[in-house]
């Protein structure tokens, strides 16, 4: 088996810039990176991984929490992750929380036992003190779809509340003044302010709210078809109908064609998030969109740029901007 040795001495370069080129660091001529590198694989050389993070105090691995490992949403943030940080030479140790705390507690300090170099967090249900204590530790972190005080250099998110207020804007200026609402769980923050932008655009256009008008959901598909059937028992004077996100949405259209409704003729549907599969729908879902994976691209180029020194291609942005994609689901009234 070869050696860091004999690597340096086919390239002709010291053992520290053999090193350097191992760890990616960028004080390396790509003249001399590439000597290297050939040398290393005519010799047929594989670093020893636990050797190489003890000496560099890096792992090149970072840590990704996530609420849950199905649905578009998610599986767009991961990928996105992973991609980019891929691209750099770096791995993703991914876990779930599954919004309990102390489940996202136990995965964050998994994490954290895996030495990962930084931690990006899709974190719903620990407290923004906990977040924090994190930030203010040895361990870099970034939040992703939450905006916790005074961390705002470290938060990705989009702006919730304006996303539910042009959704439900998009139903009134259709002409639609009856209009339904599945939500997602209210003790998350993203479903609370999704339905206080709602609430905001009924009363600028002089609709009062009813309670009866709207039915709390968890964001699966399951819930739009259970929100479905009783808004038309407890609200059936609905001619539109806005969902907090896609999934709801599409389980909402569902059971609205079981139950005899053409969309959008007879009833309109807005969902939320602009998952990949809003567009395959039939009709096609009008929803609004959260650009899950630019957050994720800008989380993983923070980490890039404050943990590994690796400049970002892009300016870092925190704050992302909701707008309607206007499909086949919203229909004049």
């Amino acid at each position: 088996m070869a050696t860091i040795y004999q690597v340096s001495e086919a390239a002709g370069v010291s053992l520290a810039t053999v090193s350097r080129v191992m760890n990616g660091n960028a004080r390396v001529s790509e003249r001399t990176r590439k000597k290297v590198e050939d040398a290393m694989a005519s010799l047929g050389y594989q670093p020893n991984a636990i050797a190489q993070s003890l000496a560099s105090n890096r792992t090149n691995s970072v840590g990704l929490l996530v609420s849950e490992l199905h649905g578009s949403y998610f599986g767009d943030l991961m990928s996105t992750v992973e991609q980019v940080l891929k691209q750099n030479g770096k791995h993703v140790i991914i876990t779930a929380g599954h919004v309990d705390e102390k489940r996202e507690h136990e995965a964050i300090e998994f994490l954290k036992s895996r030495r990962c170099d930084a931690l990006i967090l899709h974190a719903e249900a620990v407290s923004d003190e906990y977040l924090k204590q994190l930030v203010d530790g040895n361990i870099p972190v970034v939040v992703i779809n939450r905006k916790v005080d005074d961390l705002n250099d470290n938060c990705f998110v989009v702006d919730n509340e304006q996303g539910g207020y042009l959704a439900t804007q998009a139903a009134i200026n259709a002409g639609h003044k009856n209009i339904g609402y599945i939500s997602g769980p209210l003790f998350k923050k993203d479903a609370s302010d999704r339905l206080s932008g709602h609430k905001r655009a009924l009363e600028e256009a002089g609709i009062k709210f009813e309670e009866t008008s709207m039915f709390e959901g968890d964001f699966h598909e399951s819930a739009g078809q259970e929100g479905m059937l009783h808004l038309q028992k407890h609200y059936p004077k609905f001619t539109a109908l806005v969902c907090a996100n896609d999934e709801m949405a599409s389980g909402a259209m569902t059971a609205a064609r079981e139950a005899g409704f053409d969309i959008p003729e007879q009833l309109s549907i807005v969902g939320f998030d602009n998952v990949l599969f809003s567009r395959y729908l039939y009709p096609k879902l009008t929803t609004i969109n959260n650009p899950i994976h630019a957050m994720g691209e800008m989380a993983a180029y923070w980490v890039l740029q404050h943990v590994y020194n690796i400049k970002s291609p892009i300016p870092i942005e925190h704050l992302f901007v909701p707008e309607v994609i206007n499909r086949d689901t919203l229909g004049n009234l």
